[in-house]
């Protein structure tokens, strides 16, 4: 699949009777995915002559939502149920849903949420200015899925959320059958990009500014399945150690089942790949995993995490666990306990089974009560966070190069720290100093670690010395983007610039 730009026509239903733009907020639940996919969406809006709202009170509210969990239809028809009275009192307001559960609901929500004026799903981001000027045009609202992807989204103009950090597709959708994943029907099958497209997206990235970057994809490391190289993830990742100015390349998520020694020597050997790796466990019983159709098992699993760690010591680990898979015994579950215990993860993201609808474990027998399930979550959520607690107290007085993040730090501002992630991707709060000069977002601080949090890291400089600043492009390029929102600076390096992903075809996003 070749990549050409997709333009977005300005649009009659961005304006106003009176001429004035009509404002637009993009609500985004769920994973990486769906936050990139925020970034398509709102950068399809702008050029079609929309403008970005700080707040929810917007003439369009766009909720990009999630299928994953159990919960996430209730929590979006309780949304929609608020919405309509909101709707009554704002004079034009045009509501959309699109993503996973739009693409499984479909005519449901227009069904359930008659205030909703545009449905659109995972492949067809780019129709939504089209289909808001229809339903508004119409007065009707407008559903459009399509069945399978027929262009990247990566084509599509971008409204990026950050000047020195930004998100790569390198492949959409899955081949796997996880019989508790809805994914694989709502994104379909593997699609990958071609390397020059993804590698021309990323300087792309880099010429703005940008100093990292995280390969997307829901199984990153099977990446080139489609054009039969089983070697082309680490090739990938090599290349990206050869452009200039990236300095910090991450990646999420790969499939033990599919990771291999060629990723982890490239991981090890090339330098601007982060020390830090993301992977599912799912469970530490075997007989669950096959129950899942996980194509490892935990010795596999544990067999990696070696590998990874003899050619990248300091390396975190994190992963994905589910708790109380149909059938899942008190032996299961030690089995997971143990796995966990071995692994050392520096953090966990623990679930609850729940069950989707249209996936083979959703009738499966022997359901697990959900009060089991909840005992044992948190059992396991006591275990992780020991292990995490003892893992960052191992890195107090060690040195650390912290990239400085905007608002990630709730408490920051009554503490009067600042807050970065670290090359292994901890979070990083930090102490300016008095009389020290502040960092930029996108800067990179040289801070040492104080104290060892569950979640977190603390460099608070008791000594008070002046932070050791380094100064870079990133934050350079956060500088622009201040002084272009105030109208003083160059719009074409502001935050909410609209880029297509390759170098050459940008559009200025509406002042």
């Amino acid at each position: 699949m070749t990549e050409t730009a997709t333009r977005i026509a300005p649009s009659s239903a961005a304006f106003n009777a009176d001429g004035s733009q009509r404002s637009f907020f993009v609500r985004t639940l769920g994973c990486q995915m769906n936050v990139h996919d925020s970034e398509r969406i709102s950068g399809s809006l702008l050029a079609a002559g929309y403008v970005e709202a700080a707040t929810e009170d917007a003439d369009v509210l766009v909720i990009n939502t999630c299928a994953v969990r159990e919960n996430a239809a209730t929590k979006l028809y309780g949304n929609l149920g608020h919405l309509a009275s909101v709707k009554r009192q704002h004079e034009g307001m045009q509501i959309a849903v699109g993503g996973c559960l739009a693409q499984m609901e479909q005519d449901e929500i227009v069904r359930k949420a008659p205030q909703v004026d545009v449905v659109f799903g995972t492949h067809n981001m780019g129709s939504l200015p089209v289909l808001l000027e229809r339903a508004r045009h119409n007065e009707e609202a407008q559903v459009e899925l399509l069945e399978s992807l027929e262009t990247f989204p990566s084509t599509l103009p971008t409204k990026r959320d950050s000047t020195y950090s930004g998100w790569v597709s390198i492949s959409v959708g899955c081949n796997n059958t996880c019989t508790f994943c809805i994914v694989p029907s709502l994104r379909g099958k593997e699609k990958d990009r071609r390397p020059g497209d993804i590698l021309a997206e990323v300087r792309a990235l880099v010429d703005q500014g940008a100093i990292e970057v995280t390969l997307l994809g829901q199984n990153v490391n099977s990446y080139g399945v489609e054009f039969g190289d089983k070697l082309a993830f680490g090739k990938l990742l090599r290349a990206c150690g050869e452009i200039d100015g990236l300095e910090r390349v991450r990646f999420t998520s790969p499939h033990p089942a599919a990771f291999t020694d060629d990723v982890i020597d490239a991981m090890a050997e090339t330098p601007n790949v982060m020390p830090q790796l993301h992977m599912p466990l799912q469970s530490g019983s075997d007989r669950i995993l096959r129950e899942m159709r996980r194509s490892y098992r935990s010795k596999k699993f544990l067999g990696i995490l070696e590998r990874v760690r003899e050619r990248m010591p300091h390396a975190a680990i994190s992963t994905d666990i589910i708790v109380g898979f149909p059938g899942e015994t008190e032996e299961d579950f030690q089995e997971t306990m143990r796995v966990v215990e071995a692994s050392r993860f520096a953090n966990a993201f623990t679930f609850q089974y729940s069950i989707r609808d249209g996936t083979p474990a959703a009738t499966m027998a022997d359901q697990v009560p959900k009060e089991v399930v909840q005992e044992r979550f948190e059992r396991l959520v006591e275990l992780q966070h020991r292990i995490s607690l003892e893992e960052n107290e191992q890195l107090v007085g060690t040195r650390q190069q912290v990239l400085v993040s905007v608002d990630e730090g709730k408490k920051d501002g009554a503490t009067h720290r600042l807050t970065g992630r670290a090359e292994d991707n901890r979070l990083v709060h930090f102490a300016v100093p008095e009389g020290s000069e502040t960092p930029r977002p996108g800067d990179v601080v040289d801070v040492e670690i104080t104290r060892g949090a569950p979640s977190y890291l603390l460099a608070d400089a008791p000594d008070g010395a002046p932070l050791r600043i380094r100064r870079t492009r990133a934050g350079d390029a956060w500088d622009a983007a201040q002084a272009a929102s105030c109208g003083t600076g160059s719009a074409d390096t502001a935050v909410g610039a609209v880029n297509l992903g390759l170098p050459t075809l940008r559009i200025g996003a509406p002042q």
